[in-house]
């Protein structure tokens, strides 16, 4: 995707003009101060809570689900993040060819680097490669403007330096960002990518537990979230994601649902 031009939502439209109400309640009546100052505090609070939440629609374009028209094909999607991982993407790879299955694979540049053979392998099995930014940073919804582009910068370079492909898809660590992420996104073309269901299979150990969780949501139009990197082991210390997968895949195409890259479900 090419860089598109940024259109501030409508919460983020109040929240401009919240700011100036207060200034001008300010030099109009200093001492309302504190109605001026509780509402700006108040709007940053909601905000905050907003970029909390990762299937909000409220700061920017957010895909929670595939379009209407991949819906309508009983499309869905597998999304799997924080790999590569030399152990667990491999096996993953295995099981999606068994099943015939293309996904999207949301990877961390700094892995990619360490793994660029493997990177290029999900490539080559037809699966996509897309951006979860370079060092996956825990504090990365405190960012700043400035630093979300240079991260989000250095993931598109080495992603697209591995792989041939420049990504059009992003999805923020943990899923957590704020206001300032979404006209970056705009500058580098990238549309945001939350989920519909996940298994927490990075906390969760119980394959069991997952697999519900996931089948659970098993409709057309869904984008499942699994884990090749940091997954969770169970008590024989298999990755969750190996336990969960085949069964995951198998109801999918018993229910008549068709995988596909976020990519194929624009066409």
């Amino acid at each position: 995707m090419s860089s598109t031009r940024w259109q501030a939502t409508r919460l983020i439209r109040l929240s401009v003009l919240l700011h100036v109400l207060a200034v001008l309640l300010l030099i109009a009546e200093p001492g309302e101060w504190r109605w001026a100052i509780g509402a700006v505090v108040g709007n940053h609070l909601l905000i905050t809570a907003i970029g909390l939440w990762p299937r909000s629609h409220w700061l920017g374009s957010n895909w929670t689900r595939l379009p209407a028209a991949a819906t309508s094909r009983n499309e869905i999607a597998l999304t799997i993040d924080d790999g590569p991982d030399p152990i667990v993407t491999p096996q993953v790879l295995d099981l999606l060819d068994r099943y015939a299955v293309q996904a999207t694979f949301f990877c961390i540049g700094e892995k990619a680097a360490q793994y660029p053979d493997l990177c290029r392998e999900i490539v080559r099995r037809g699966h996509v490669v897309e951006n979860h930014s370079q060092h996956h940073r825990h504090y990365f919804s405190l960012m700043g403007t400035r630093a979300l582009k240079r991260e989000l910068q250095a993931a598109q370079d080495t992603l697209t330096t591995i792989t041939g492909q420049r990504p059009s898809f992003f999805r923020a660590p943990a899923g957590l960002r704020n206001p300032f992420l979404d006209p970056v996104l705009a500058r580098f073309g990238l549309q945001l990518a939350s989920w519909s269901v996940r298994g927490f299979d990075t906390r969760i150990g119980d394959a069991g537990r997952v697999k519900t969780k996931l089948l659970r949501g098993l409709r057309p139009g869904a984008i499942l979230l699994l884990h090749d990197g940091n997954a969770a082991r169970t008590a024989l210390g298999t990755p969750v994601i190996l336990e969960v997968l085949p069964a995951v895949l198998k109801s999918a195409v018993t229910a008549g649902l068709q995988f596909v890259t976020l990519r194929h479900a624009l066409v």
